[in-house]
């Protein structure tokens, strides 16, 4: 091999690692929620309407958009943010959970959330209880011993 085509090879060989290096340096954003599930508690089915907020920081190196959110029943409804969320600001999103019409007793959804992140499908949680009594009704151990 001539000098030349020492070079060449060389020359391509530096071009392809470094094409190869800047393609696995691709920066992403992560979402990091505070919490990943929420419990709602004990509530009556009364009342069987419950909301919450999932906090969430772009810990990530770009900007982290939400492309939607898809909750695992009709019961459950999210709002988020539509705007992309720079690195290191925050967002929320809130969740709100309709029991009215539904059997009484414990209770879980989730809501996927499908974002621009490597890992692009995260999965956030609600669960509780809703009773058929008003929770003043609910009498504990000791009120049911007298």
């Amino acid at each position: 091999m001539n000098r030349k085509n020492l070079y060449s090879a060389v020359i391509l060989l530096v071009s392809l690692f470094a094409f190869s290096a800047n393609i696995s340096a691709k920066k992403y954003p992560v979402i990091k929620f505070e919490a990943t599930t929420i419990d709602l508690g004990t509530f009556s089915q009364d009342e069987p309407v419950r909301k919450c907020v999932f906090k969430f920081t772009n810990v990530g190196k770009a900007p982290l958009i939400i492309n939607y959110v898809h909750p695992s029943c009709g019961c459950t409804v999210a709002e988020y943010p539509k705007d992309p969320i720079a690195p290191g600001a925050s967002g929320e999103i809130s969740v709100t959970y309709d029991g009215s019409g539904k059997m009484p007793g414990n209770f879980s959804k989730y809501v996927q959330v499908f974002t621009n992140c490597k890992d692009d499908l995260t999965r956030i949680f609600i669960k509780g209880y809703m009773s058929a009594l008003h929770p003043s009704d609910i009498k504990t151990e000791e009120q049911q011993q007298k």
